[in-house]
Parts: C-alpha cells; structure tokens; sequence
C-alpha cells in the first residue's frame, strides 16, 4: 500500500515554479484529492489490520498493534487510543519493563495530540525513564517539552505563556542529549530550541538542511517546512512563509494527517493576504480534520478565525447581492409606470396607517400612564405602610418611655425617703445597707429585658426572621429564659431606628469597637452580602 501513498504524494508535490499562484493551484488539487488519500489510508489499514487478527503469539501481536498505532496516531485519536491500548495489553504479556514504558508514552502523544492536557500531565507524572534506553529518554522530554509549548500557545498571553515556553525549553534541551546526532529529531529540536529561546536566525538553517535531505517522509517535510515558516513570518517575508506552509499543508494532505496546525496556519496566512477563497477552502479542511480526528484544542483555535472567514465570505456574497440590485434598479426603470398607478392607492393606505399609528400610540401612552400610576399607587400604599410602622414604633416607645419612667421615678422618691428616714434617725448603718441595695447591672438587665418585650411585642417574628438570612448551621438559638441576645439586641436597636455605632454602644454599655465585631461577625455568617444586611434587617415587618 504505500507505494499508492508514494504515487499520489509524487503527483501533487513535482517539482515545479515556486510563484505563489502556481502552488496555490497544486493546493487546491491536493485539497480535492484529499478522499482518495484517506481511501488509500483506510484500505491500508484494513491490510494492518488483517495482520494483527492473524497474530498468534504476543510478540507478533506487539508488533502488529505498533504498526496500527503509528498509523493511527496522526490520523484518529478514538482508533489510536483503541491500538495503544492493545499495544500496552501484549507489552505486559510480554513482561518487558521497555515495550511497556513505550505504549505509555505512545498513549501520552495522542492524549496531547487530542489536547487533553489534564489526562496528559497525569499520565507524564506516572511514566519513569531511569534505566530506559535512550531512545525512550528522548520520547520522554520531548513529551514533556511538547507539552508546555503546547499549553503556551493554547493560553497565548504575556504571562504564562512565557513561563511554559522556558520550561519546554529545559526540556528539550534534555531530549537532545538521547537523539542519535544528524538524526532527523536532532537536526529538527535543535532548530526548535533556538527559534523557542528567540535565535531565529541560528535556527532556519537546521530546518533549511532537513527540507534539502531526500529521505524525508511526508510528515517530515511537513514540520520542518511550517516551522521553517514561523521564521520567514518574523521577518516579515510572507511569501516565502505562504510557500513554505502551503508545501506543509500539501504535505500533510497527501499523508492523510489530520492532527495538523499547518493548514489552519495556512488559512490564517491567506486571510490575512486577501484571499478569501483559498482561505475557505483551507479553513474548511481544518474544520473537517478536527472533528475527525477530535483534537479539542485545534477546534478552540479554529474559533479565532473561522468567524472572520465567514464573515468574510458573507461580505462578498453581499458585494455581489449590491451588483445583482443595480441590475434590479434597470428592471425597477422598466415598471415605473406601474408604480406610478399603484402610487395613490399606496399614499390612501399610508393615511390609514398613519391613523392607525396614531391610535396605537394614544393606546401606549395611555398603557404607560396607567403603568405608572399603579407604581406610584404601590408606593404610597408601601409609604403608609411604613408610616403605619413608624408610628406605631412610636407608640410603643414612647408607652414603654413613659412606663419606665413612672417605675424609675417611683423607686427614686421611694429612696428618697428612706434616706431621709434613716438620716434623721442617724441610722447611719442602715443607710449603707440601702444603699448597698441598689445593684445598677440588676436594673440595667431588667430594663433590657423589658425593652425586649416591647420589641418582641412590635417584632413578635424578629427572632425566625432574622434566622432566615443564615445558613442553617449558623442560625442562632437563645438560652433557656432569653428574650433576645447581644446580636439581636444590636439589630433590633437597627430596626427601631437607631442606626448609629456609638449610640447602640452607648445604651448596651459596649465600646464601639465591640459593636462592630458583633455586626461584622454576624453579617459574615450570612447568606446575603454584607452590604445587604441592614436593609434586609429594615425590612422585617410589625405586628
């Protein structure tokens, strides 16, 4: 089979004129050709696969579910995934620590090929290389480099990208030590690790010596040209970059790779060269090589471009709409004189509507004013609800007042008296017991316990209302004979009305810093913002 691959490669890549319109001409071939290079691709694979059903022992096995994988794994990520694993199963048959560490990594590529990079990070954190050959070394930190480059330009910004791409970087820079030197790889990543560390420069002539070697295979040439284009873009010469991308896409094309960033870097080029046709049809490839090979990170960067494409394609379709209309108009000149008859009957329907409107309008503003007099209808009735509040607060407080001043004018005249008493009987003695009788914390607790049963009289609710705004785990629950405590107390003065720190300070004896601890640790367990609180507090209702 893969001398249909060689045939087909052979007759979209001849040498010939490098002009741009020549090779876009040989891309656009290839692009039609894409089916019968899938085909080839497919029937292939049927080949491998047949030779794998017909192995009868793990080695033979092993070897048939290597081929398939390698053929798999630039083509589909589910039918890849399914021969790794198949490739791991006889590598532990086999009880070869080498062949197993190897599917692992085979399993690692797709899985960053597929842009699962979660998936990705865990299976490179599970995988060790001491003792491995070289070779697998090698595989390892290029995993591990390829990795952080891909996360770099997957997040595409000033900060972390840089971060990834150092880090990449270092691990290339270990991978190069296990390549054989002038291998393909070797050539190729000491390319990459200077063009990554900003040598341009120093880096195109190792790409340039790769796409001058014969034995190259489509994929090959495919990574060395596009990346050989990154460089000619950053010198701003975009005809050698669009020659060197189309060749990759070609490439890719005829090797049926479908977890490809050069078409898609090819569709950007093209857009941003004007050609909106070319660009299509190679953004379209892209899409179609995504989903069928299901790289999730390849479709979130199609979005970027994709929209401006088709927006694009819409501009012209409306260009040659707008041509089409000036034809319209010539016709338009030929009717006129029917438009001239229909124009009274259109200027008698144009009164009616007019009318109509007008009515309509009557209608809406009439609907606005209604609206609005229900909102201002539902305010007052809020307003008199609240002054209704007020002034029953009102009533309640000044009662409660007047109470506790008869009570506290009662005691005093009734002290008043017994010192008196006891002064002109220079009971000196009994004087102090009296005295010493008056215990200030006693009154000051009965003179809170009364104030929370004028509270509770307006607010009989306060107390499961005010439970509403917390979670149920930070509700707050009273002891046995409590009325309401410190907390409540707090935003029960709040309710009355009596917003101020100091003052609340001032009649519970706290210091202000006290105050607002309590305020703040109580808005804190709640389930509504801090900010909220108090208003939601405002608006518990009497009784």
């Amino acid at each position: 089979m893969k001398w249909i691959f060689t045939a087909l490669f052979l007759i979209t890549i001849l040498p010939a004129t490098r002009a741009a319109d020549s090779l876009l001409t040989k891309l656009t071939r290839t692009i039609g050709q894409a089916d019968q290079y899938d085909a080839a691709k497919v029937a292939h694979l049927r080949v491998l696969q047949q030779e794998w059903a017909a192995a009868t022992d793990a080695p033979a096995q092993y070897q048939a579910a290597a081929r398939l994988y390698e053929e798999y794994k630039l083509f589909n990520y589910d039918s890849a995934y399914t021969w790794v694993h198949r490739l791991q199963q006889s590598a532990a048959r086999l009880g070869n620590p080498d062949q197993l560490t190897a599917a692992r990594l085979k399993t690692v590529f797709i899985l960053l090929s597929a842009g699962l990079y979660k998936e990705t990070y865990d299976s490179l954190q599970t995988i060790s290389v001491a003792g491995a050959p070289d070779s697998l070394k090698a595989d390892y930190y290029t995993l591990l480099a390829r990795y952080y480059f891909d996360l770099a330009n997957y997040d595409y910004d000033n900060y972390h990208s840089v971060d990834y791409d150092a880090r990449g970087t270092r691990y290339l820079d270990t991978a190069l030590h296990y390549y054989p030197a002038g291998s393909f790889d070797h050539i190729y990543y000491s390319g990459l690790k200077a063009y990554k560390q900003g040598h341009a420069a120093e880096a195109a002539p190792f790409f340039q010596q790769l796409l001058r070697r014969p034995d190259l295979t489509h994929h090959q040439v495919a990574l060395a040209a596009s990346t050989l284009s990154g460089f000619y873009l950053e010198k701003n010469d975009t005809r050698s970059a669009l020659d060197l991308m189309i060749q990759a896409a070609i490439a890719d094309i005829a090797s049926s790779t479908k977890e490809t960033y050069a078409v898609f870097n090819l569709a950007s080029l093209l857009f941003k060269a004007g050609d909106v046709k070319h660009a299509s049809l190679c953004i379209d490839l892209a899409v179609r090589n995504a989903d069928f090979y299901g790289a999730r990170q390849r479709k979130v960067q199609l979005s970027s471009i994709l929209p401006l494409i088709e927006g694009e394609k819409i501009n012209m379709v409306e260009n040659q709409r707008r041509l089409l209309m000036r034809y319209a108009a010539v016709v338009t000149v030929l009717i006129l004189l029917l438009l001239i008859l229909g124009y009274i009957i259109l200027q008698q329907v144009k009164r009616l509507q007019v009318a109509k409107q007008v009515i309509t309008d009557a209608h809406a503003r009439q609907q606005e004013i209604n609206e609005k007099l229900e909102l201002v209808n539902a305010q007052l009735a809020e307003a008199n609800v609240k002054l209704e509040e007020a002034n029953k607060i009102k009533e309640e407080s000044i009662g409660y007042f007047f109470n506790m001043d008869a009570e506290f004018f009662a005691r005093l005249d009734k002290l008043k008296k017994a010192l008196e008493q006891k002064l002109s009987e220079k009971k000196y003695e009994e004087m102090r017991f009296v005295v010493n009788n008056i215990d200030p914390r006693k009154d000051k607790e009965e003179l809170l316990r009364n104030f929370d049963k004028v509270f509770l009289k307006l607010f009989p609710n306060f107390v499961r209302d005010m439970n509403t705004l917390f979670p149920p785990e930070d509700q707050i629950v009273l002891k046995n004979g409590e009325l309401l405590n410190t907390d409540l107390r707090i935003f029960a003065l709040i309710r009355m009305g009596i917003t101020e720190t100091e003052k609340i300070a001032q009649i519970l004896e706290y210091s202000v810093k006290t105050i607002y601890s309590y305020k703040t640790r109580l808005k804190n367990k709640a389930r509504v913002p801090n900010e909220e609180f108090e208003e939601r507090v405002m608006q518990f209702r009497t009784v």
